[in-house]
């Protein structure tokens, strides 16, 4: 059996995993990540879209929102970032996988270093409908029985949590239902605004200064 790691002798059929990296390149790395996890999901539902004869989305939604969801994580830390060292802010990326709060960190950071009320409304507009998104998966997703606070961001990866407790899905007598039209059409929303901040502030504020 053939390695995974090697080549094939067609290069289009080889994936180059440090094309687009760079060892010197942190944050340029991490948004270079979150595109190819955003763009993973939104092929995956597009395909899905195409042919789900065999109701294959129940069970692919589960990556499809894996990914999505690291991919706004990935597009949130590396703004974290980049706003960190143009802020002079002894810190890298802040918070572990609780997307939800890393965003609170974020529109912080944003209001620190924005002067300019119209510039603080556009990042408003370009991500309210990540707001949105994660508002509403809060509510799926948050557990607050034994008064300590869970994300339960693991929702997508497992059945259930660390004191096996199934998902909020699973134990439901309704359908737990994702319209798949209106999931493509947010994310790529959502993907699309995150890159473009992310890379306005690497590119027009932090490069710029270097």
């Amino acid at each position: 059996m053939k390695d995974i790691f090697s080549y094939n002798i067609d290069i289009s059929k080889n994936a180059y995993m440090n094309w687009r990296t760079n060892k010197h390149e942190y944050i340029k790395n991490m948004i270079v990540m979150a595109n190819g996890f955003m763009m993973s999901s939104i092929i995956l539902v597009e395909q899905i879209l195409n042919n789900n004869r065999n109701k294959n989305a129940d069970i692919v939604i589960f990556p499809i929102l894996f990914n999505a969801n690291h991919s706004i994580e990935l597009y949130l830390k590396a703004i974290t970032w980049t706003l960190n060292i143009i802020l002079d802010k002894d810190k890298k990326i802040e918070g572990k996988h609780n997307i939800n709060q890393i965003f609170t960190v974020v529109c912080s950071r944003v209001n620190e270093f924005e002067k300019s009320k119209e510039t603080k409304e556009q990042f408003k507009k370009l991500t309210i409908n990540l707001k949105d998104y994660l508002d509403e998966l809060c509510i799926k997703i948050e557990d607050k029985s034994d008064k300590k606070y869970k994300d339960n961001m693991d929702f997508s990866r497992y059945p259930f949590n660390t004191e096996y407790i199934n998902h909020f899905y699973i134990d439901k007598l309704d359908n737990v239902v994702i319209d798949l039209e209106n999931f493509l059409l947010r994310f790529k929303e959502i993907g699309k605004n995150l890159n473009t901040i992310a890379e306005h502030y690497l590119y027009d504020f932090l490069e710029a200064d270097h």
